[in-house]
């Protein structure tokens, strides 16, 4: 079930009294788009310019053409008109060769804001330079780029983010968020640059965005729940995650996650569900998965009840999370690997209400038979399945 379009209707009463706006632009703050003076005392000025104004229309932060410096900055709110638009024409860039900080741009405590166009331009090659050569602790803490927080009724619509040192977009603690028409780009293996990441949030749909990094396109982690994903192509990438859950005790549920329309070439996985093997306990329930394109993904779906990167002292107790009600459905083209449906589920904490319907996934470019491996799976098929379920009766009688 979609989540309430709270941030498309938003969007639309932006279009609308936009005209009516007053607009306050950062370079009547002090900004100079030279890409080399800091601006950030500038748009902040602007912002609060902006958040401060009443009227009948939203009021309009003015970001124009050319490139400008921002050291970093927190955008809060409420503000006192309601609504603020933030348009962006020309392009933010972060510091080099780091940023010092682990969140570059934010928006907290908001309600009704527009980020519309524009580029963010984090720059994390240097960051990135420093993890490939193992310095370790010596490396300062990966920036975010874009960080929506504690916020309600927030669009961002045609905002590129390029070369994030760590995640580009991150959703956190908020409800009602439109993600619309974003490209996000990233090299492949840059470390840890999630595309778009979600956190206790609620009701986000993320639509028609096209997304390549080194970590997953889109990772939903704790406390996500109505979740609308469509028309979204990833690659390269590590696919779209639920997770990783389990890995502390506070875990809570993550519910109603519906991913459809999208397209996923190149990448390591393609529609994923990952738990760390620990007693702590939590839910996944009601995921639906449908429509989806594959073209030479690693590992095109795959639930990982026993996830444990490196495989380095793992422990052994048994993951704690529950997953039901998780439907695949129009599932069709190539995995990179013999094994194109993995279901690697907890003996103490089966998988159960898996629903396979109308799958054809076949190995390699000669389309060759792939597989399927089930451990502790529940579940049925409907129609065609290609690779053949290994979802069997006589598996699911023995859990009873």
């Amino acid at each position: 079930m979609p989540p309430r379009r709270t941030g498309l209707a938003l969007l639309a009463h932006l279009c609308v009294s936009l005209a009516a706006a007053a607009s306050y632009s950062v370079v009547d703050y002090g900004a100079v788009a030279d890409g080399q003076t800091d601006c950030a005392g500038a748009f902040l000025r602007a912002w609060s310019a902006a958040c401060a104004a009443e009227g009948e229309g939203p009021a309009a932060v003015v970001v124009p053409a050319g490139e400008f410096l921002v050291s970093r900055a927190r955008f809060s709110g409420p503000c006192r008109g309601g609504t603020v638009a933030v348009n962006i024409s020309g392009t933010v860039l972060a510091p080099v060769p780091y940023a010092g900080v682990q969140l570059w741009i934010v928006f907290q405590n908001v309600d009704g804001v527009s980020v519309t166009g524009g580029t963010l331009d984090g720059r994390g090659q240097a960051y990135w330079a420093c993890r490939r050569a193992g310095s370790g602790s010596s490396c300062p803490a990966a920036t975010r780029s874009l960080t929506i927080y504690r916020s309600r009724n927030v669009v961002i619509q045609g905002l590129t983010s390029l070369n994030s040192a760590g995640i580009h977009v991150t959703v956190q603690a908020s409800t009602g968020v439109a993600i619309l028409d974003t490209v996000v780009s990233a090299p492949g293996d840059s470390p840890n640059t999630d595309g778009i990441h979600i956190k206790q949030s609620s009701n986000v749909t993320i639509r028609d965005a096209v997304i390549g990094t080194g970590d997953d396109c889109i990772s939903m982690v704790e406390g996500s729940s109505d979740v609308w994903i469509q028309g979204v192509r990833c690659g390269p990438g590590h696919g779209i995650s639920i997770g990783s859950l389990g890995d502390t005790p506070e875990q809570v549920a993550v519910r109603n996650i519906t991913v459809k329309a999208v397209t996923l070439a190149g990448t390591t996985n393609g529609l994923r569900i990952k738990w760390w093997v620990k007693a702590n306990r939590g839910l996944v329930d009601g995921v639906e998965f449908s429509d989806v394109v594959m073209r030479d993904v690693r590992n095109p779906i795959i639930i990982d009840q026993n996830y444990c990167p490196g495989n380095v002292s793992c422990p052994t107790e048994g993951s704690g999370i529950k997953i039901s009600n998780v439907s695949y459905t129009n599932i069709e083209g190539t995995s990179a690997t013999p094994v194109a449906v993995r279901f690697d589920c907890s003996p103490s904490r089966p998988c159960t209400g898996i629903t396979m319907r109308n799958i054809w996934l076949e190995y390699g470019e000669r389309r060759r038979a792939a597989e399927s491996f089930c451990r502790n799976a529940h579940g049925v098929t409907y129609g065609q399945v290609v690779p053949p379920s290994c979802l069997a009766a006589q598996v699911m009688s023995c859990y009873k």
